[in-house]
């Protein structure tokens, strides 16, 4: 007989097996991947909200996001994020009915840019980012939230166009070599370098 369905179980371990096992690219990668595993094994869902990977989970949870290149690499899409403005790749918080990494950083990418995308279930960056705007929060200034972001990439069909969401204030492809912000220059690099199109 199975027990009851806990929110946030199966990410949790599908998390935990795809992160275990993750060739981390550089050692600032591997701290990270060490600590999002410590996080995730400190945060047993039958009693922890969220299991450390949805939202309630605070102060720190994981996010998923995917990094969407164009068919030959030179181009990445990216949304001017309402709430920080500031271009980032697409993606956000984990939903309860995801059931993998992967699989909610597809979801995101889709709903903040209106393509069907594939996303390659491997991971191919970590990123560790506080986020004063994350509701629920901790309200307290001196604990704040932090999204551990999981990272994919994705590859766009030749003439893919988006269209913005109501999360985004804009969505716009970028030359890879001509980013809006130096904080995705490692991250666009690794996901060109997964794909070949570096």
């Amino acid at each position: 007989m199975l027990g009851p369905v806990v929110p946030g179980d199966a990410l949790r371990a599908d998390a935990l097996q795809a992160l275990r096992g993750w060739p981390a690219p550089t050692p600032e990668q591997e701290r990270l991947r060490v600590r999002y595993v410590r996080h995730l094994e400190a945060h047993d869902p039958a009693t922890h909200p969220g299991a450390g990977v949805l939202r309630e989970s605070v102060p720190d949870h994981l996010t998923a996001s995917a990094v969407v290149l164009s068919h030959d690499g030179a181009h990445v899409l990216l949304t001017l994020h309402a709430k920080a403005q500031r271009w980032f790749q697409l993606g956000g918080h984990l939903e309860p009915g995801d059931r993998t990494l992967a699989g909610a950083a597809q979801r995101e990418a889709r709903e903040e840019s209106g393509l069907a995308l594939t996303v390659d279930p491997v991971a191919v960056h970590l990123d560790e980012h506080v986020v004063p705007f994350c509701r629920p929060g901790t309200g307290d200034p001196d604990r704040p939230v932090h999204h551990l972001d999981v990272r994919f990439v994705a590859v766009a069909a030749p003439g893919a166009e988006a269209v913005v969401s109501d999360e985004s204030l804009d969505v716009r492809w970028w030359p890879a070599d001509a980013l809006p912000d130096p904080d995705l220059t490692e991250l666009v690099a690794l996901a060109r370098t997964r794909v070949g199109g570096a």
